[in-house]
Order: structure tokens, then sequence, then C-alpha cells
């Protein structure tokens, strides 16, 4: 074929800067690298093709010799298909109240997967057995929806990080009372290197079943996978991806994306970045009198208590999202291509703010 010239244009300016998401972030160029290297000729679809097939074996070095992993789209995909997949239509889940699956899903898991979300408050957005015992009863109470699943995140939603002796205490605790445990994993990547750990040491090591693990905020173009640990876990898993609208076509372009930062250290390396840079935002924010930091700073994201037109003024300069606008709550996230003058600007121009 002849290549000819496109009329693509670029319609942003790369340098403005952020910190609303990890999300916001590009394309790490060693992910795009593996894209372009998965194009040209064909492959079979609807995963048979020899991209998906290699990546079980990267999958498995992670996650055990059981694990397999099922690409999705997106996030909620991710964990709509794997909580579907972990119940029966009667089933319930218990997560935190501050979960990403109850608070930021649009009610996807009860509304596309058709179960019931049993919530637990937390200080820190880390359920414990015994919190989880507070929902976890009335098995055979026909009035009430069946707790099946414990679904925890990792990282929670509020940057907090479980350790592996607390996820195992809740995978036992679950497995005692014939439930199973769901790992939300969109920023696995940031919890592993926060820990210093693998990250089998916090999911196939301590008991959990199904995870949902990210990409996307760890440097992916798009996609995210549901990793089944415990094939005994789930049911059906195949047709309730593709029941979900999940199941994609092209799906070689998805696994070669998680091949690209698993098979070696990309998923580590951009961890760590993205954590260090926020252990700097951390660090310089205590730095400015007037702003109170919120929670531990153990992953990516910090969180932080300011004077409401001080945020409204400092919105206008760096784009970051309020996390409870009546409190004052903001949110900061770093990425794999924050950078150390991103984060310095943003702590002098936040200094400026408070001193106005």
């Amino acid at each position: 074929m002849t290549e000819r010239k496109t009329d693509a244009q670029r319609h942003h300016d790369p340098t403005v800067r952020g910190f609303a998401s990890d999300n916001y972030a590009g394309v790490h160029p060693e992910v795009l690298a593996a894209i372009a290297l998965a194009n040209g000729g064909h492959q079979v679809a609807y995963g048979e093709d020899q991209y998906t097939e290699h990546l079980q074996r990267v999958i498995r070095s992670h996650f055990g010799q059981t694990a397999e992993a099922f690409p999705v789209f997106n996030g909620t995909g991710a964990n709509v298909v794997a909580l579907q997949a972990m119940t029966d239509r009667w089933g319930a889940v218990i997560c935190a109240e501050s979960a990403h699956i109850h608070v930021d899903e649009c009610g996807a898991p009860e509304r596309v997967g058709g179960l019931k979300l049993l919530t637990v408050p937390t200080e820190d957005g880390k359920l414990t057995p015994e919190l989880i015992d507070r929902q976890a009863y009335g098995w055979d109470d026909e009035h009430r929806a069946m707790p099946q699943v414990v679904s925890i995140a990792q990282n929670t939603e509020l940057g907090t990080v479980y350790t592996p002796d607390e996820v195992r205490a809740i995978c036992e605790h679950a497995h005692e009372r014939n439930m199973l445990v769901h790992l939300d994993g969109s920023r696995l990547a940031n919890a592993a290197a926060s820990l210093d750990v693998p990250m089998r040491a916090f999911t196939n090591a301590v008991g959990v079943d199904v995870l949902s693990l990210g990409g996307t905020k760890n440097g992916a173009l798009f996609g995210e996978a549901v990793v089944v640990i415990n094939p005994d876990a789930v049911r059906a898993m195949k047709h309730v991806r593709k029941m979900s609208m999940q199941l994609a076509s092209k799906m070689r372009f998805i696994s070669a994306q998680f091949e690209a930062l698993l098979a070696r250290d990309l998923w580590l390396r951009n961890a760590r970045h993205a954590n260090t840079m926020a252990k700097r935002l951390a660090a310089g924010v205590r730095s400015v009198d007037g702003v109170e930091i919120l929670y531990p700073v153990q992953a990516n994201a910090v969180f932080a208590r300011l004077p409401h037109d001080v945020t409204e003024r400092l919105q206008k300069r760096y784009r970051f999202y309020f996390w409870d606008e009546a409190a004052g709550d903001v949110r900061w996230m770093c990425s794999f291509d924050t950078t150390v003058e991103d984060v310095d600007g943003l702590v002098d121009a936040l200094r400026e703010e408070m001193g106005r």
C-alpha cells in the first residue's frame, strides 16, 4: 500500500500541565511503540491473537500459575465484569463507603451488574474484618441481598495502601464466611511501588480471588484487565465480558500494552516516579501555612484542605478537582510524566495564592 499523508493536527497545548487525574497524562512512549509493533498484518480477533496468548504468560509470572487475564476497555467495565461473574443475581458486594465502585461508577455495578452494594464507612478508605462484619450477615434472610463478595481497592480511593498482612486478614475473614475477595487495582502498580513488594505479595499470595488490573493510569492508551486468580471464583467469564460490551475485537492492542508494562519493569518505573512526585508535592504543601494534608500520602495522590477562594484561583492556573467542595477538600494526582518543575510550580502557586 502507498503511504499517504494525513490531515491530523494537534488541538492542544502540550505544555499545559495539571494535577486533576493520572488519566490526563498521555501514553508512555514504550507503550506507543508496543502498539505500533503489534500493528500491521492480520491477527485473529476477539482475543485469539498471539499478543493476548503471550500476555497470559506475563500475567502468570506476576499473579501465579492459575491466573488468567481478560482484557477489557476500561476500569468500570473491569469492575462490573468481575463482580458480575463472582455473584449470583441475589448477591451483594461489601465495600467501603468511599469505594470507586460506589461513588464514581454511576451505579454501573448495580444497574449493569445487577448486584447490591453494601457499604461501610471508613476513616481512611480501608476495610478491616471488623468493618466487614457490619454488613456480613443475613445469608439465609430472603429479604436481604446475600453478601457474596468483599471488594477492596489498592490503592484506596483516598490514596491509602493496604499492607499484605491487611489484605491477608480480609481474605481469610471473607473466605471463612464463604465470601470471595475482589481487588480493584486501577492503581495496583502504585501500591506495589509504595510497599516495595511485588504485586503478588498482596494479591495471589494472600488469597485475593479476582482483581481488576489497571493500565490506563500507569501509562497505557486504553484498556484494563480482569485477572482471575482463583478459577473457582467466577462463572462464564467470557460470556459475562461479551454480554457487558467489554469484548474488544482488536484485543491485540490492549494486550500489547500490558505486555509492554508488565513484561519488564515499566509498570514499576512509572509508578515509582508518580509516587515520588506525590511525596515531593506533599512535602511542599506542608510548608505552606494554612494548608492541611488530609490523609497519609502513600501512593500518587495528595488530599488537602484549602480556603474555597484559594482553590478557585489556583484552579485557573492548574487543573485539579474539588474532592469535597463543601469542606474545601481537594485532590492532586501525580502521574508517570509529572515533573519536578510541575510540582514545584504548583507549590509556588499555592503559596502565592495563600498569601493574598
